[in-house]
């Protein structure tokens, strides 16, 4: 029997923000280190702190999501820094209401209910070829954004075809 696999990583584009987060903080720890050298030894209390942030907050910058599609069943992790996985979510193909190209008129409904929970898993690019899965998460209805490339779109369309449309 063969399965239906396929597996993708996508890189998420840095924004204005990432970089402003990523370089603040690190300026902000620099200059706490050196006014606590020289001003009054109790900030740098305040540069640990800086620097344990600068920790947690500096590998968010840098994210990859990687699509594993198993007849199916699609996993997507979120890589940070190339260095640690995350399992943000999981959910049954068969189970979306729809899933097509965010620019569809098939979409346009979902795109402009502003109750929906929108998790975007893409690069952010507007100009790749996004797609949107509508389906149901935590009892709640999500439309999630992704960005397979040709052969994650073609097994997709094999396990749902009647809800996946390429147009």
């Amino acid at each position: 029997m063969s399965d239906l696999y396929s597996e993708l990583l996508v890189k998420k584009e840095s924004t204005a923000k990432d970089g402003i987060m990523k370089y603040g903080l690190i300026v902000l720890t620099a200059l706490a280190v050196l006014a606590g050298i020289f001003v009054n030894p109790l900030i740098l209390l305040a540069a640990v702190v800086l620097g344990i942030a600068c920790y947690f907050v500096i590998p968010k910058t840098d994210v990859e999501y990687e699509y594993l599609f198993v007849n199916g069943e699609f996993d997507i992790d979120m890589v940070m820094a190339k260095s640690k996985r995350k399992r943000v979510k999981s959910f049954n193909l068969s189970e979306a209401d729809l899933v097509a190209p965010l620019n569809s008129h098939r979409m346009d409904y979902y795109n402009g209910n502003q109750n929906m929970k929108v998790l975007d898993y893409s690069s952010g690019n507007p100009q790749h070829k996004r797609f949107g899965v509508i389906t149901r998460l935590d009892n709640a209805t999500c439309k999630i954004i992704l960005e397979p490339d040709e052969a994650l779109a073609q097994a997709m369309k094999k396990t749902a075809p009647s809800k996946v449309f390429l147009d």
